[in-house]
């Protein structure tokens, strides 16, 4: 099965529709692609994608974990204005190599390369995209993403995946509030790791619960910390952590 599904957005109301939605500033598909994420009005994640401008339309590039759920609310949301929702026919290409043409850069971080949006199965070119992410600390859908999570405690600033100055959309209060009231006390941060521990596993220091051991690539990997909790050594399972 796939790992992403493209649906298309058409109609003359895409832009404003999905502008009142989305954590980014949909003006900026003029200049490539946008990542963006779709939140409770609580401020919690619902799902992340990315959006591509194609002619009049607008693809949504999401996990197909996520596409269905995601297809139902958009559709709650879109009441009577003008806009379609539907699969696009189209299939993901993604890879860190020489970009083929229409390619767009990955907005996240350099690291992540490209993706292109055709009608050829999904494929990708080999890339150890685990390694990658935990080198840059970037979370995965389902993964470090989950319906627990906070963009700013996700990192969503330094992915280009929220915008402060756009205005209103679903979850935006919360998230301003985030970011411009209090000091982030949880979120994802890379750890160096030195012995066996599962993802998932539960991270203690002095006994007491730190967070949750997430993606690792070598001796490296992305774990969710509270930080006032965090400053010296930790422990997953048979592992010893410290922050980097």
């Amino acid at each position: 099965m796939p790992s992403r599904r493209i649906l298309r957005l058409s109609g003359a109301d895409t832009d404003s529709f999905l502008q009142g939605l989305v954590s980014n500033d949909i003006r900026k598909l003029d200049q490539g692609l946008v990542y963006a994420a779709l939140l409770t009005p609580q401020g919690k994640y619902l799902a992340d994608f990315f959006l591509c401008r194609d002619g009049d339309s607008v693809l949504l590039d999401i996990a197909e974990s996520l596409a269905d759920a995601t297809l139902k609310r958009l559709s709650m949301y879109k009441l009577r204005a003008a806009v379609e929702i539907g699969d696009s026919g189209l299939h993901l290409q993604r890879g860190t190599g020489p970009a083929p043409a229409g390619a767009l850069p990955d907005p996240r971080h350099p690291a992540l390369g490209w993706r292109a949006y055709t009608a050829a199965p999904e494929s990708d070119d080999g890339s150890d995209w685990d390694a990658i992410r935990v080198a840059h600390c970037i979370p995965e859908t389902g993964i470090e993403l989950t319906p627990d999570s906070y963009l700013l405690e996700s990192g969503f600033e330094a992915l280009n995946g929220v915008d402060f100055r756009k205005g209103c959309y679903v979850g935006q209060e919360v998230t301003a509030r985030m970011k411009h009231k209090t000091e982030l006390r949880k979120g994802l941060a890379r750890v160096a790791i030195d012995g066996p521990a599962e993802p998932g596993t539960e991270i203690t220091a002095d006994g007491k619960p730190v967070g949750t051991l997430h993606t690792r690539a070598g001796d490296h990997a992305i774990a969710y910390l509270r930080f006032d909790r965090a400053s010296g050594e930790m422990q997953a399972g048979e592992a010893y952590l410290r922050m980097l």
